[in-house]
């Protein structure tokens, strides 16, 4: 179980590092890991809070990444709702590298500018 935990520690860090929140990283990781899931199971195991966990959702759903399901649910409380990830986590990484490629790319053509202008400015 360590090997397990240590290789998701590693996960969500990696993801932080293309500018993922801690929390949005997790819960993708943990959706990655557990397939279906509810919102409490999250918390609790996760060890995030129930807003933290509802804007990670959010989010998620935002992206296309993840899809929800109404669970019948005895009693009064909250809404009890599953979670799983609508794509293969092989193409969610596909699509945060492309993006984090584009970005690259608009800082290199930015600096390529900068020394473009600095010439310039420097010739006159």
């Amino acid at each position: 179980m360590a090997i397990r935990a240590s290789r998701e520690k590693r996960l969500v860090d990696l993801l932080m590092r293309t500018g993922m929140s801690r929390n949005l990283a997790r819960t993708l990781v943990f959706l990655t890991a557990k397939g279906e899931t509810t919102s409490v199971e999250i918390e609790k195991i996760a060890g995030m809070r129930q807003p933290e966990v509802s804007i990670s959702m959010k989010e998620l759903r935002r992206r296309g990444w993840v899809t929800k399901k109404d669970l019948k649910k005895e009693g009064k409380g909250r809404p009890l709702h599953a979670y799983r990830l609508v794509k293969p986590f092989h193409r969610i990484v596909k699509e945060i590298v492309a993006k984090e490629r584009e970005k690259l790319e608009a800082v290199e053509e930015d600096l390529n500018r900068l020394q473009q202008q600095a010439k310039a400015f420097s010739s006159q």
